[in-house]
């Protein structure tokens, strides 16, 4: 059976462009290898500065490399955004989503960090999430430097990105180091228990990301068969008991999404543990579907989520308007 009968049509073509690969431990680097990166042909955006940093890891780990996006036409203190590239757990970059980043920075007028954590099989959990905390410490503490207030970092991602900054809102709510403001989490990647489903849903995870692809990065990320009895929340935040205390949160996903059932589930479980939740489900749209530019459910993805971080930041943002217009 196929569901190209419920694809969008304006998301259809790509799916005769992206050949069906299954990945493996052999073929991984090369797959890596071909993973889009950020074009020379990209949009220019002049009042947005990019630098490369590398800043302390975990305790025993690597530095952790980082690009900061500071917009440049903004005065005083700006909110913040803690970008968390996807991939699978196994590939992509912070240079690749470089767009995504400064669309952001650029219609918000926020500044952001994009981190290039550790990718498994090499580093299993936690080394991933610890990297994306070792990046949430980084900007806190550094937020007089940066020009941002540490009040107002939300953090998100897309995929993988997504289920790395659900697993580090928990991780910040439980350590109590660091506030987060607000996660937004784009089709996230957060139960390995999708893998041994019994009875998967029959209309989601035919395309882009399949259930092979699916079961290769969680057992890469965890270093063991997934759907066991043993895994952290901090690597599957499905699997966190309590979800009480978490940042208000926005969360979509495609209707043929793999993640529909799991990104369902945890919508309502957020809303039941009374955090302030907004979710969509984007109909005939498949994993990745943001790829796919300028059809109309991108763009209404694109507008809710801007406004959605509009909202979240826009207390704080007041308050500099009119602290700039009061000294003017």
């Amino acid at each position: 059976m196929t569901t190209k009968h419920l694809v969008d049509p304006e998301l259809a073509a790509l799916l005769e462009q992206i050949p069906a690969t299954v990945v493996t431990d052999e073929n991984l680097r090369q797959i890596r290898a071909m993973s889009p990166r950020a074009s020379a042909n990209s949009p220019q955006f002049p009042t947005i500065t990019v630098t490369e940093r590398f800043i302390p890891g975990p305790e025993g780990a690597p530095d952790v490399r980082v690009l900061v996006y500071q917009p440049t036409s903004v005065q005083g203190v700006v909110p913040s955004l803690l970008w968390l590239h996807g991939g699978g757990y196994i590939m992509g970059s912070a240079d690749a989503e470089d767009l995504t980043v400064k669309n952001i920075v650029s219609a918000l007028g926020c500044a952001a960090v994009s981190v290039d954590y550790r990718l498994a099989p090499e580093t299993p959990y936690p080394g991933p999430v610890e990297d994306c905390y070792a990046a949430l410490k980084w900007l806190s503490t550094h937020a007089d430097e940066l020009g941002i207030d540490p009040n107002q970092i939300a953090v998100g991602g897309s995929s993988a990105g997504g289920g790395l900054a659900a697993a580090l809102a928990l991780l910040a709510r439980d350590r109590g180091e660091f506030p987060l403001a607000f996660q937004f989490l784009l089709a996230p990647m957060i139960d390995d228990r999708t893998c041994t489903l019994a009875q998967p849903h029959p209309y989601t995870g035919e395309f882009i990301w399949r259930a092979e692809a699916n079961y290769f990065g969680w057992r890469s990320l965890l270093g063991q068969e997934p759907g066991g009895t043993d895994v952290s929340p901090y690597a599957a935040a499905a699997r966190a008991e309590h979800l009480e205390g978490l940042p208000a949160t926005f969360l979509y996903v495609g209707a043929l999404d793999l993640f529909l059932e799991e990104d369902l589930e945890y919508a309502r479980r957020l809303l039941r543990a009374g955090v302030p939740t907004e979710f969509h489900v984007y109909p005939g749209a498949y994993h990745g579907f943001r790829m796919v530019a300028n059809a109309q459910v991108t763009r209404t993805s694109e507008r809710d989520l801007l406004a959605a971080l509009k909202r979240a930041f826009g207390p704080a943002r007041r308050s500099n308007e009119h602290s700039q217009a009061s000294h003017a």
